[in-house]
């Protein structure tokens, strides 16, 4: 069977049993999005991935050739409809994905995102629970799985889609990933094989290579966050989760012993300097969302900064326990928060927000419960210094780097920066820091010398550990 370019490409979103598990959910009915003709590519071929992305996803999948004109057909008779298999790669850029949530269509629609082949298998003969799928990243095997595993046969698909749409020979249905699939960077070559009784669809290869050509400011740009990685690198497991113990944990200690614990750990550039909070008795803690300014440029201001802007998106896009940061590259000649989208943080449940930039209208930001740390007052509008240009982006902020999903800690000393993997080792250390500490300015009031005594020697320790067990009992 010759494999042409097919008058439709449909692709299934969630279909093995162990990419269900992956991902922690299992769909009650098979659901679909398209694919353009135009992402078809042979195998050998070079795919860029886009200039300004980072997430480029691969996924091998077995894909079914249809081989006769199917329309409102059973599910016991679908395959016979199909007339042969091969490989696929359902590419896609993750960075993409919000703006065509469902469809797809940036996402997994671009030219050569679709690679099939290289060998057609003729569907006669072939049983279609007994096809092995396997991906290769670099020569190292990382998706193998059975169509034996499909929540949805090759049958039952086929019947499901043909209710509403006709199928047509040499249409291509992707009928899901495993478990494995990941990300890719330039340099990287990607193998997908399907197999059965001997029989072999050859290796479908495809290198990857790094784009050079921009997007343009006239639709929808890469952007990524904290979720948008977890999906597209397969993350298992339970994701971080500031919860409420945590949270309040965080908050018993200061941001000085936090600092310190941070340092110990060789992480000393990780606080946002210079600013100024709004109400400085008030602890912040939360989830970074980010924000990114330009400096203004005429034309770009026109084309970015006007109706639901970047800014407008960020503060809308805010939920309980966020804390919202934004990069003005320490620029204080002008606004960019003031008192209205304060307090529309405020009502979605932000946490808080930081800015290395100025705030307008100060009293009236200041007078709402949301603690905004600053770098001073000004009364212009952002326009006169700033784009609003991005969200969801790694940023710097005070000097710090801050990537969205980050532990935002601050209190009238400053505020931290703190890895989420880190989160809960900083704070168990500087729990046990500030109980030394308060051991420590027990016997400093009470008199003694702090040779040996801070730090602790072995003397000390001694009985700092009775006075531990002292405590608890």
């Amino acid at each position: 069977m010759v494999l042409e370019r097919p008058g439709k490409i449909i692709a299934l979103h969630l279909n093995y049993r162990s990419r269900a598990a992956q991902r922690g959910r299992v769909p009650e009915q098979p659901s679909y999005f398209l694919k353009p003709p135009t992402s078809v590519a042979a195998s050998g071929a070079v795919l860029e991935r886009p200039a300004g992305t980072e997430l480029l996803g691969f996924e091998g999948e077995i894909a079914l050739v249809i081989g006769r004109t199917a329309r409102r057909v059973a599910p016991e008779d679908g395959w016979s409809y199909v007339g042969g298999v091969t490989a696929a790669n359902d590419f896609g850029v993750h960075d993409l994905r919000y703006a065509d949530r469902g469809s797809n269509l940036r996402s997994k629609g671009g030219d050569g995102f679709t690679p099939l082949g290289p060998v057609v298998l003729p569907a006669a003969g072939l049983d279609p629970a007994a096809l092995r799928l396997r991906t290769w990243v670099n020569g190292e095997l990382v998706q193998e799985d059975s169509s034996g595993e499909l929540l949805f046969g090759f049958g039952r698909l086929v019947a499901d889609l043909s209710q509403l749409i006709t199928l047509e020979p040499g249409d291509v249905v992707l009928t899901g990933t495993p478990a494995g699939a990941s990300v890719v960077v330039p340099g990287d070559v990607v193998e997908v094989e399907v197999d059965a009784g001997g029989q072999t669809t050859g290796r479908l290869v495809t290198t990857i290579a790094g784009g050079t050509v921009p997007f343009g400011p006239f639709g929808a740009l890469p952007r990524v966050d904290e979720k948008q990685r977890a999906d597209a690198y397969g993350t298992t497991g339970p994701a971080f989760e500031l919860t409420a113990s945590l949270k309040d944990r965080i908050e018993s200690v200061g941001t000085a012993t936090l600092s310190a614990q941070l340092r110990n750990r060789g992480y000393d550039a990780v606080s946002i300097d210079g600013l100024t909070p709004t109400r400085p008795g008030t602890r912040l803690t939360g989830r970074a969302r980010t924000l990114r300014f330009l400096p203004y440029r005429e034309d770009l201001f026109e084309s970015r900064g006007g109706g639901h802007n970047a800014q407008k998106r960020a503060i809308d896009a805010l939920g309980p326990g966020d804390v919202l940061v934004v990069e003005a590259r320490g620029e204080r000649g002008a606004g960019t928060i003031g008192d209205i989208l304060a307090l529309r943080a405020q009502v979605r449940g932000a946490a808080g927000i930081v800015t290395d930039g100025g705030v307008r209208d100060l009293a009236a930001v200041s007078a709402l419960d949301i603690p905004t740390y600053h770098a001073g007052a000004h009364p212009a509008v952002l326009g006169r210094r700033h784009v609003p240009w991005d969200t969801g982006v790694a940023i710097a902020c005070g000097g710090a780097a801050v990537c969205p999903g980050d532990v935002i800690a601050g209190d009238g000393d400053g505020v931290l920066v703190i890895p989420p993997e880190l989160v809960e080792e900083v704070v168990d250390a500087a729990v046990e820091q500030e109980r030394q500490e308060t051991f420590i300015a027990e016997q400093v009031a009470a008199g003694e010398r702090v040779e040996g005594l801070y730090p602790m020697d072995e003397h000390w320790r001694e009985r700092y550990a009775a006075w531990l067990a002292n405590r608890h009992h």
